[in-house]
């Protein structure tokens, strides 16, 4: 019983610890639309950071409700222990009514006296005696069990009465915010409808940008190969070097100044060679790094402190024109005004793109992990730097035309993109 209570106890903290979490994304997420708001020509953003909002008040309601469930079960369970407590009282409270009244009618000193002094021998009136003395303890003992009983069924009957109060202070939350949902959603219906009207505006938008998305993605293509290239080019330059310095000093012969000969043409021989641009061969200090890399898979931090995935990645249905299909190679997270890029994971800054006038990128290596943030207004880092985990390394740009301030977050296997969704944490 101790166990189950301690669990649900348990529970309930760490629900009660996401709905506050839920709570505070949700006044995030106000402010966001609000900004928008103020700043939007169009409704197909306001209906994004209006959708998520939704999603977060279904959260909401449905970790209310588990408290509910949770709460419910600890009073039947607390209901169970007063019932007992109760029907154990009871018994005892009887028992000891007899035993006093008996006590009463056999008070006398002198009956006691007698009922030693009448034993037929010693061993006998030494057990009566003894009998007598435990007698007494007995019914100290069963005083005080009374005692005890009735204190925790003083104590069980706040603690339920506490949770009356407080299931019903959930149960009237959990309204409000049904209530609150139904005019969100009211809302969003009448922005879809808004929407619909500018069905050919909206098409010619989203196609004008997956055109200019598959340019960028070209672009960062050639840029991972180029880096993968170099990567690998360096590795080859270092093993011919390792190789010519160990072959010279094998050789008893060989003076200082040949070895570096050696050195220096067998780098220039290695520079010269043909590299693989798709796939880095890994040396011994990039592949920890890689494998540490990998073992975060799920608990990753977010490119940014806060936000919502707006865009997931992959080919996404429009929410609203299902035939419409956009194709996303990573995931876009809006985030607030002024909001800073951060590192997900440790490692080297492979380059610092400069992708449009207003967006800039940085692509950081992880072994042969890449991870790329895109629409950045600013960077803070250069190319060749090490990077440590969280590490700010740019601002991300706020639209002047929609007031989002989105960034775009990929990540890849050497030129293999994945889903950015699963190796980040659920925060």
């Amino acid at each position: 019983m101790t166990s189950v209570i301690w669990s649900q106890s348990s529970q309930q903290e760490k629900l009660e610890q996401r709905k506050a979490q839920i709570q505070q994304e949700i006044r995030d997420n106000e402010k966001l639309l609000q900004s928008v708001k103020s700043k939007e020509k169009s409704a197909m953003n306001v209906f994004t950071i209006q959708k998520n909002k939704i999603r977060l008040k279904e959260i909401l309601i449905n970790t209310t409700e588990k408290q509910t469930k949770l709460l419910a079960n600890d009073m039947y369970v607390n209901q169970v222990k007063i019932n007992k407590l109760n029907k154990e009282l009871m018994i005892l409270k009887e028992d000891y009514a007899k035993m006093i009244l008996k006590s009463y009618k056999s008070r006398s000193e002198q009956s006691r006296a007698m009922f030693i002094l009448s034993s037929e021998n010693f061993l006998q009136a030494y057990k009566r005696a003894q009998y007598l003395k435990q007698y007494t303890n007995f019914r100290k003992a069963q005083g005080e069990e009374i005692f005890s009983k009735s204190t925790q069924l003083i104590d069980y009957n706040k603690k339920l009465n506490v949770q009356k109060v407080a299931k019903q202070k959930l149960i009237v939350e959990n309204e409000k915010e049904k209530k609150g949902l139904v005019k969100e959603k009211e809302e969003q219906e009448k922005l879809v409808n808004s929407i619909k009207k500018d069905k050919n505006r909206i098409v010619s938008d989203i196609r004008k940008k997956q055109r200019e998305s598959k340019t960028i993605d070209k672009q960062i293509d050639r840029l991972i190969r180029e880096a993968i290239a170099e990567a690998n080019r360096k590795a080859a330059i270092e093993r011919a070097k390792a190789k010519a310095l160990a072959l010279a000093n094998s050789a008893k012969s060989t003076t200082k100044g040949d070895t570096k000969e050696a050195v220096r043409e067998a780098a220039k021989e290695a520079a010269k060679e043909s590299v693989s641009s798709s796939r880095i061969e890994l040396t011994p200090e990039s592949k920890i790094i890689a494998d540490n890399f990998r073992a975060n898979r799920g608990n990753l931090p977010w490119p940014v402190e806060k936000g919502f995935i707006s865009l997931g990645y992959g080919d996404q249905a429009h929410p609203i024109y299902n035939t419409l299909v956009i194709h996303n190679s990573g995931v876009e997270i809006t985030t607030s005004e002024g909001a800073s890029a951060r590192a997900v994971f440790g490692g080297e800054v492979a380059s610092v793109m400069v992708l449009s006038p207003v967006n800039k990128a940085v692509m950081i290596q992880h072994g042969d992990y890449f991870t790329i943030y895109q629409n950045l207004s600013s960077v803070s880092v250069s190319k060749g730097d090490q990077i440590s985990i969280k590490q700010t390394i740019g601002r991300v740009r706020t639209n002047g035309d929609t007031g989002k301030t989105v960034i775009k977050f990929l990540l890849l296997q050497n030129t293999t993109y994945t889903d950015p969704k699963g190796w980040l944490s659920n925060k």
